[in-house]
């Protein structure tokens, strides 16, 4: 069992390379992988770290150390892969809406390319035929999680071919020659329910009948992190057995062995991420009392695009009596992280923790203000270190001609 982040860390951390900071823990993305690692120890089955969530080339690196492999969405996520020393077949490409000639590149790269368009399928198939191996993505019309903004498995979804076009897919496979080398589905994100891959497996097993030498079935992710107090994550174990067992009673009939994959992203690295920030101002209204921090959504945005909740703790004044605050940025936009949020009292220049901010976090940050985004850490061993400056007012010049 890893030892968690200690708030004397994130003072430190902040009084080191100032606020606000991404601090992110190694320990506890190793202990999020092994867990799936164990859980599914049953049936052979790979996991494929999805970097849209947290790019900075150092947490691949770390990824690769763990054994994880990657899943990628663009091709400058495909070069920071290779850059982070994977090697191109441990490396998924799934790209959506993406012109024809960047998966043209991708595959001068050597990767594994996943097929979301019948349009981009026959494409390929045309021009590769079968000395391309190709995965397709499949849209199962399974609507997982509670956010309709984070599920990509509905029907009016723009990701995978339905699961009514499967005679289009039958007809390039076959005129073409295509090789399918595996097939790959992703319902979304925040799935409590393990029914809902129980489900899509179901549908995957059924159109995999057509492909009579699949290597994998790949079910992408979307397991559960808790980010209030009362939330349970993914009982990853339970659904280990569930679908290692479905698997493997599959491949009696099948008469070959498929591997399985997964592609978690916000479950490697949503708990290992911590925003530390610094109260600025508290502004006492009719209304509330307003606690500004010297950040917004121009670092963490997810509250304000998903309404999504993180906790929030004030380490600097810990002990202190309960007061209620309204929790808001710096930014000349709305940009609220927290309404009537119970918190130890907050004095301006204390340091507040958002946690849980590992994923789509900083990877979501912008400029917009003309404000810099902040520097990240990584502690590791109890030691901390930089992956990331903070930026200078020079960044924000850098592209443009004067």
């Amino acid at each position: 069992m890893y030892e968690p982040i200690t708030n004397e860390q994130l003072i430190a951390a902040a009084n080191e390379f100032g606020t606000p900071v991404y601090v992110y823990h190694a320990e506890k993305i190793a202990e999020q992988y092994n867990k799936l690692v164990n859980a599914f120890k049953d049936h052979p089955t790979r996991f494929f770290y999805a970097c849209k969530a947290l790019t900075n080339v150092n947490i691949l690196r770390y990824m690769k150390s763990l054994g994880a492999l990657l899943d990628c969405v663009s091709i400058n996520e495909v070069k920071l892969g290779l850059l982070a020393g994977y090697a191109p077949n441990e490396i998924l490409y799934t790209p959506n809406c993406v012109d024809f000639n960047e998966i043209l590149d991708c595959t001068e790269l050597g990767v594994r390319i996943n097929i979301d368009n019948i349009s981009i399928l026959e494409q390929f198939g045309n021009k590769f035929g079968g000395t391309y191996p190709v995965c397709i993505r499949i849209n199962p019309h399974i609507e997982a999680g509670g956010n309709y903004k984070i599920s990509t498995g509905h029907i009016d979804s723009k990701f995978g071919i339905s699961i009514h076009q499967q005679r289009h897919i039958d007809r390039i496979v076959k005129t073409t020659g295509l090789h399918v080398q595996g097939l790959h589905m992703h319902t979304g994100s925040e799935i409590k329910d393990i029914e809902v891959f129980l489900r899509g497996l179901e549908v995957m097993f059924d159109i995999a009948t057509r492909f009579p030498a699949l290597d994998f079935i790949d079910l992408g992710s979307g397991f559960k992190v808790p980010y209030r107090e009362d939330e349970k994550a993914t009982d990853v174990e339970n659904l280990g057995r569930m679908v290692s067992q479905a698997a493997h009673e599959f491949e009696k009939e099948y008469n070959r062995t498929v591997e399985l994959w997964f592609e978690p992203g916000k479950y490697l690295v949503s708990e290992c991420g911590s925003l530390v920030v610094k109260a600025n101002v508290i502004k006492q209204t009719t209304a509330t009392v307003f606690v500004g921090v010297n950040s917004g959504f121009n670092h963490l945005i997810r509250p304000m695009f998903y309404d999504s909740y993180h906790r929030i703790t004030n380490i600097t004044n810990p002990e202190a009596a309960q007061r209620i605050y309204t929790v808001v940025g710096n930014i000349c936009e709305t940009d609220t992280f927290a309404w009537d949020r119970v918190l130890s009292e907050v004095r301006e220049g204390d340091l507040l923790v958002f946690h849980n901010a590992g994923a789509y976090g900083f990877e979501m940050s912008s400029n917009f203000n003309s404000r810099l985004k902040p520097a990240e850490v990584m502690i590791e061993n109890g030691k901390a270190r930089l992956i990331r400056k903070a930026d200078v007012f020079e960044d924000l010049l850098r592209g443009q001609v004067i």
